[in-house]
């Protein structure tokens, strides 16, 4: 029988819910990872150590793709096929954030409606914020959450495709990146960089009349990723036709993430990946701790002003500007750490 929590669960019960499968436990869970409150993230950072030996062992696929693409048309087709094969799939969605009230703007269970009713699925829309990297700054730490729960497929969604998301190739297993068709000037709209990030290219939409315009572009990425250098080593990328409307090549996709995903672990590439982005994971929230306890500084505060004033009117280098109040910052006496 499922754990049911206390109205103010310690960490240690709530690690016990999650792991016992109380959908409301993880939905829970993934609300205080997010927080950037300062005891709830002293308290998500006991959970997050409590559910690490009953995660990582999930397909961690990664998504993304211009708006418009059919990004959740095609997750949620191949979600359904996922759980079909008698697998449980968690989607980390990340939506745009409204200026108004910093939610979420699309909300994706209301655009995987037939997934999100499913018992076997799990899809938590978050807000991007001020992230950059079409990913929320927490969705890593999610990811954990929903692995210990015990979801062994886990996709995130990015907000979009340019030179800025590219977030999500840095944390999960493999990077899927979803095209339209199109060609010339369309082609080049999408930029090299995020090519050369893709384990696998799906052109969407290869139905009806857009079935020959997708056979173009697809020809045209093949050719194109030839010259670029493989994202994985030992992983040729390719490039697939596919419709999410109709469910074509759907079955395909998967089957292409299991062969990855063993090819992967055999040459030991898979284990090496994932240490390399738990360590990147490491500076990147200790760059965001160290700025979040910089901009909460009083002393620091009151002098901002005045240096962003002198900066916007060219009478200081920015980087005078940052090392001064850098100096400023470490030399004062700092608060003992409690570990």
């Amino acid at each position: 029988m499922t754990k049911r929590l206390s109205a103010t669960p310690k960490s240690e019960d709530l690690a016990a819910a999650i792991i016992g499968g109380d959908r409301r436990a993880l939905a829970r869970a993934i609300t205080l990872i997010e927080s950037l409150r300062t005891d709830h993230r002293a308290e998500a950072a006991d959970l997050l150590d409590r559910l690490l030996p009953a995660g990582g062992k999930s397909v961690r696929l990664g998504i993304s793709g211009p708006p418009g693409v059919g990004k959740s048309t095609f997750i949620e087709s191949f979600g359904l096929h996922v759980i079909g094969q008698g697998h449980r799939l968690a989607v980390l969605a990340i939506d745009p954030s409204s200026k108004i009230g910093g939610g979420s703007i699309l909300g994706d269970k209301t655009r995987m409606s037939e997934l999100a009713k499913h018992p076997e699925a799990f899809i938590r829309p978050s807000p991007a914020g001020d992230t950059l990297g079409g990913v929320a700054r927490r969705t890593r730490d999610a990811m954990v959450a929903v692995e210990a729960a015990g979801f062994d497929v886990v996709i995130v969604e990015t907000v979009g495709v340019g030179q800025s998301e590219t977030a999500a190739a840095e944390m999960v297993d493999m990077f899927l990146l979803l095209l339209p068709p199109a060609g010339g000037d369309e082609l080049q709209g999408v930029k090299r960089g995020i090519v050369e990030l893709a384990d696998l290219i799906l052109v969407n939409k290869a139905d009806g009349d857009l079935l020959p315009a997708a056979g173009r572009t697809a020809s045209d990425y093949a050719h194109a990723i030839r010259l670029l250098r493989a994202a994985t080593p030992g992983w040729t990328p390719e490039v697939r036709q596919i419709s999410a409307l109709t469910g074509a090549g759907i079955a395909d996709v998967w089957q292409m993430a299991l062969r990855f995903k063993s090819a992967t672990v055999v040459s030991g590439q898979l284990a090496r990946r994932r240490s390399e982005q738990a360590k990147a994971a490491l500076w990147n929230e200790l760059s965001d701790s160290l700025l979040t306890v910089l901009r909460a500084d009083a002393h620091i505060a009151q002098r901002l002003a005045d240096y962003e004033t002198q900066v916007a009117a060219g009478k200081l280098s920015t980087a005078r500007a940052a090392q001064d109040l850098l100096n400023r910052f470490l030399a004062r006496p700092q608060p003992e750490i409690q570990t």
